[in-house]
């Protein structure tokens, strides 16, 4: 069976990532651009997070063919960590994913300008009044929550051909109440490529806080990898006469 090369593979990751920052993360500066001086509301953090949702769905059905569409360094190494993918492809992955993360990030200030920097750029951050173990304990929960809807959603037996609407309502889904904590990176690539840019761009960036985002959101995807491992792990039991059920085909990977 004739599969993408790893460079079409990379690139199609770093496309992904790109989009998903400069729709998603986009929306961010997007919606307080919009919204001006007018109090942050609950409708407006709806359809931030259904700009989320509807890029990872787009995205999973565009290239989780050839990818497996990651576009998430956290589901990357979980994927690795759990034997779903080779270790020797992880390096390329992230490095692809962070570059798409970095230009997502240009083409917001490219598209909505100076307005887009002074708006935050959608830089994941939390306040004074959110403690880093909350932070911790909101990226892990919420990455680990997205990591093993990934891996349900990819096993052989689940049902074909929903796993980019799995993953994106789970995206929309976890937004919701981590999003006033920490800003719902869930997402290293997607944490760092709009830092990296709004540093670049004049914005202030708390960059001590990164380790926190960082070290949440792979714990939280490797864990959720190990479990969902061990929730669908299989007896095995001696053949029967009766034919094994058609495997449902898995879309990809994603966020």
């Amino acid at each position: 069976m004739e599969e993408n090369t790893h460079p079409q593979k990379l690139l199609a990751e770093m496309l992904g990532t790109a989009m998903l920052v400069f729709i998603g993360v986009g929306s961010v500066p997007a919606t307080l651009i919009v919204g001006g001086e007018a109090p942050f509301t609950m409708a407006e953090l709806g359809m931030i997070s259904l700009a989320f949702a509807t890029v990872v769905i787009a995205m999973v059905y565009a290239i989780g063919h050839i990818s497996g569409c990651q576009i998430n360094p956290a589901v990357t190494v979980a994927l690795a960590a759990t034997g779903k993918t080779p270790w020797r492809d992880v390096p390329g992955y992230i490095a692809a994913q962070i570059a798409g993360a970095l230009l997502g990030a240009l083409a917001i200030v490219g598209v909505l300008g100076k307005k887009a920097v002074t708006a935050g750029l959608g830089i994941a951050a939390y306040g004074a009044d959110v403690t880093a173990g909350q932070a911790l304990l909101a990226e892990a929960v919420g990455t680990f929550i997205l990591a093993f809807v990934v891996f349900g959603a990819i096993d052989e037996r689940s049902s074909g051909g929903f796993a980019g609407l799995a993953i994106g309502l789970a995206v929309f889904a976890v937004i919701i109440p981590v999003a006033p904590a920490t800003g719902a990176a869930i997402n290293p690539a997607r944490t760092v490529g709009p830092m990296v840019v709004g540093e670049l761009s004049g914005s202030t960036v708390q960059w001590e806080q990164l380790p926190v985002y960082l070290i949440a959101q792979v714990a939280g995807a490797v864990a959720a990898g190990f479990l969902y491992l061990t929730l669908g792990a299989r007896r095995q039991t001696a053949a029967t006469t009766e034919a094994p059920a058609e495997p449902a085909a898995a879309e990809g990977v994603l966020q």
